[in-house]
């Protein structure tokens, strides 16, 4: 038995059996660690416990009664079946032991501000998320890509929960799947084929309609974002980008919000979504904006970007865009194209901008360019609604 505290709590590490043979010492020393430390809550962390009996259980249940903010952790599939039949998984919080996998040498097949995306084998991917703590983010993830599902979105849905070193990964089934980028890469020939594959299934997205509150609202994301871009520009042009994205209609239509090749997958002729933590609904040019920052806008002055992002050469990606664009609007007309450019390319780098200021790197060269091209937008851009 050994224990810290951590995130608050104090955390008790048991391991071995504890049956009629040591109930009593057991119990006399969890006592001993708990009057020892003020701590609030207790967790018992049981990944190393092989077995425990009945009599180590009514040690657990009366740990309880003196401290009823008690949770079991990291149960084996043997500990947890025991604790299950014998109903304290209805009296006490006890969550079962995660698979630990390794991606090391593993293929990098997608990345996003919250994780990697591994191929594991030929049957299965795993995302990886950043942050250690990220258990909260993956099952909201997981309900997110469950509802897109459900509306008719073809999407991998994660099967497992694991760990991976210190954090949490979320295993998907996609047999024999890959990325639109390593396709077109393979194939530059099919660009055009796989680019209107890729926009149809945008189109779909775009049209499906979300419960209002069973996703985020992108505007509110956007309207928080330009309120801190805004404090860089000179008042009025800053005036002017706040109110442009705050009179962008609510929309309840569903966005992918990082919609680019990396995330699109093609499996036995049929697209699938991947990396799902990013869905939200609202006006289809929020979608189409991060698009752009995929293609171009992050490579806005390094266009080496493109290839260490999506694993594709600037040019390729910048005819993905326009050839996306324009199938999108249905229209190879300039005009109409440069339009809806600039709306959207005014939305793009004015994310990019904010995020250099809440980073404090304001001293970048990107940071002049972002201002100097969202300043000229803003004289050419009257509304964002495409």
């Amino acid at each position: 038995m050994r224990s810290e505290i951590k995130n608050n709590s104090l955390v008790i590490y048991l391991s071995g059996r504890i049956d009629s043979t040591n109930a009593d010492s057991v119990e006399a020393e969890l006592n001993s660690v708990r009057a020892n430390d003020p701590e609030p809550d207790l967790v018992l962390d049981v990944e190393e416990l092989e077995y425990i009996s009945s009599a180590g259980l009514r040690v657990i249940l009366r740990l309880r009664k003196s401290n009823p903010t008690l949770k079991v952790i990291n149960a084996s599939s043997d500990v947890y079946e025991i604790f299950d039949m014998t109903g304290f998984t209805e009296m006490i919080p006890i969550e079962k032991a995660y698979r630990k996998l390794s991606v090391e040498g593993c293929e990098v097949i997608g990345q996003g501000a919250n994780g990697k995306v591994y191929r594991l084998d030929p049957d299965t991917i795993i995302k990886v998320y950043l942050n250690p703590d990220s258990l909260p983010d993956i099952h909201r993830e997981r309900e997110l890509a469950r509802r897109a599902f459900v509306l008719g979105i073809p999407t991998a849905i994660p099967y497992d929960v694991v760990k991976v070193g210190d954090g949490y990964g979320s295993v998907f089934e996609l047999l024999n799947a890959k990325s639109f980028a390593k396709l077109i890469k393979a194939e530059p020939e099919n660009l055009d084929k796989y680019v209107e594959m890729y926009v149809d299934l945008m189109k779909k997205i775009h049209s499906t309609t979300v419960k209002e509150g069973d996703m985020p609202s992108m505007k509110e994301v956007a309207v928080k974002w330009a309120n801190m871009a805004a404090t860089r520009l000179p008042e009025a042009e800053g005036e002017k980008l706040k109110k442009l994205v705050n009179d962008v209609p609510e929309d309840l239509h569903m966005m992918h919000g990082d919609y680019h090749v990396k995330n699109v997958m093609l499996q036995n002729g049929e697209t699938l979504l991947i990396d799902m933590d990013t869905l939200c609904h609202g006006n289809p040019v929020f979608d189409l904006a991060s698009m752009y920052n995929a293609y171009q806008g992050f490579a806005y002055l390094n266009h080496n970007a493109t290839e260490e992002f999506l694993g594709l050469p600037y040019d390729i990606c910048e005819k993905i865009y326009n050839k996306s664009l324009a199938l999108y609007l249905g229209s190879d007309d300039p005009a109409v194209i440069e339009n809806a450019n600039n709306k959207i390319q005014l939305l793009g780098l004015m994310r990019l901008f904010r995020r250099l200021i809440n980073r404090h790197r304001e001293d970048e060269p990107e940071f002049e360019a972002y201002r100097a091209r969202i300043l000229e937008l803003l004289a050419k851009v009257d509304t964002l609604v495409l």
